[in-house]
């Protein structure tokens, strides 16, 4: 994130009381959630760390998305069971996936479904579909997120644009729209978060594009406003004065017009921006917006050189009563529909469809029974995945559940198996990279004894 203004104070500060610490961490380590990007310079001018760029957008459905209504319907299940929701042909013989997905059921050739998600943890968390593993109390900050080892590992694509970036917005429970830290990779490797969601305050918030929102982002007039806000702050402040060269060089990536015009939507071409569907704002429940152009900004920041961009789209957590399952469902199915499609569709009419993978996920199913209140409860014995991108093997399901989608019966797979996959398609090499724990210990990107999926690569 971009620091504009920190609290006060009172000694060892600029005039206006600002401290020069306040600028320094520039999204910082204050509260544990942006990129220390001298740090990360420094260091990149010491290895010479350059690969080519290939990207990762990482899609999470916060709340639980229901597999059993999206991926694998049961049309012979009981009614009770296969729910209110139909399945559908799509251009693939033999793949049927839900009614309300006709875009990507035009194009499934592009995707790979997966089924038979094993191991969740169970928690409303965003941990495990951010760091592959389940959150322990005794080392939840010790894991470093996907794009913390991403940015350890292989550095920026692109000098003007931070490798790892978060376009998450808090959902309910605060730790549901959880972006991940740096672990022990390094507050210099924790994601550079762009804007707070439409209506929330953070405790970080003074730590943000000030006044600036998703929604906002297409208001080319907002976005200059926040970056010359910055810019004077700091000007004012006299705050470059006395700036080591790679401090001073992180000021100038998180203000540079390379990353300000590719968070700037007016720039998007109308038609294809169209492309994406049109933002629902002003529906928030729980703090989660239904924000459809966030996906076209995701390929954006990626074009621009971020290796690994995470994301979340609106609240899946749909207990019931009154039908909110299936309610829900014929609400927010559509939006997700057009987004991803729109997404994907995108990278491969760019020709980035190679290099960039985009997986779409939750942090558990939902119970194959259909409630009293016409709902869904939470199910962590399975869920799903899309994948897309990336050079994989598209046009396949993955994995099969038993007749009432309980559980897998065919081809489990694990968080730590899809981690695997999205690193080597980002071009690591898992039995070599590894990273140094603060004891000093070296760590390696997934357990011992996970590979990439071999139906993928």
């Amino acid at each position: 994130m971009l620091t504009i203004f920190g609290r006060p104070h009172r000694k060892g500060g600029f005039c206006d009381g600002l401290s020069r610490r306040d600028f320094l961490t520039v999204g910082g380590t204050l509260v544990g959630g942006a990129l220390a990007l001298p740090n990360l310079l420094a260091a990149e001018a010491q290895s010479g760390v350059r690969s080519s760029h290939k990207a990762i957008i990482n899609v999470f459905l916060p709340g639980g998305p229901p597999h059993i209504d999206m991926w694998d319907l049961k049309p012979d299940a009981p009614a009770d069971i296969r729910g209110e929701f139909n399945p559908i042909d799509t251009n693939v013989p033999g793949i049927r996936i839900c009614e309300h997905f006709p875009r990507i059921a035009k194009m499934a050739d592009k995707f790979a479904f997966v089924r038979s998600m094993v191991g969740c943890d169970g928690l409303h968390d965003s941990y495990q579909c951010m760091t592959g593993r389940k959150k322990d109390p005794r080392s939840a900050d010790f894991w470093p997120a996907m794009g913390a080892w991403v940015s350890k590992v292989q550095g920026p694509a692109d000098a003007s644009v931070p490798p790892h970036m978060s376009l998450m917005y808090p959902t309910g429970n605060a730790t549901w729209g959880y972006p991940g830290v740096g672990g022990f990779a390094g507050m210099a490797h924790a994601p550079f978060r762009v804007v707070v969601g439409q209506g929330q305050k953070m405790k970080s918030d003074n730590l943000t594009l000030k006044d600036l929102t998703l929604d906002q982002l297409g208001d080319r007039m907002r976005l200059r406003s926040a970056f010359d806000e910055l810019n004077r702050g700091m000007d004012q402040t006299g705050v470059l004065d006395g700036m080591d060269a790679y401090a001073r060089q992180a000021v100038n990536i998180l203000t540079s017009s390379k990353l300000r015009d590719a968070l700037d939507l007016s720039k998007e071409d109308p038609q294809v921006l169209a492309r994406y569907g049109t933002d629902d704002p002003a529906f928030i429940r729980d703090g989660a917006p239904r924000m459809v152009r966030t996906f076209c900004l995701a390929r954006r920041l990626v074009e621009a050189g971020a290796r690994v961009v995470s994301m979340n789209f609106s609240r899946w957590d749909w207990h019931g009563p009154d039908g909110k399952n299936f309610v829900e469902g014929r609400k927010d199915m559509p939006l997700l529909d057009q987004a991803v499609s729109a997404l994907v569709s995108d990278l491969h009419e760019r020709g980035l469809d190679k290099d960039v993978s985009v997986v779409v996920w939750g942090e558990f199913g939902r119970t194959p029974r259909v409630n009293k209140g016409a709902g869904r409860d939470h199910w962590p014995q399975v869920s799903c995945a899309l994948l897309a991108g990336g050079r994989m093997r598209t046009g396949q399901v993955i994995g099969e559940t038993n007749r009432l989608a309980e559980y897998a019966v065919k081809r489990p797979v694990t968080f730590q198996e899809v981690f695997a996959t999205l690193y080597k398609n980002i071009g690591i090499n898992l039995s070599e990279a590894r990273v140094l724990d603060t004891t000093g210990r070296p760590q390696y990107l997934v357990e011992s004894g996970n590979e990439p999926m071999r139906e993928l690569v």
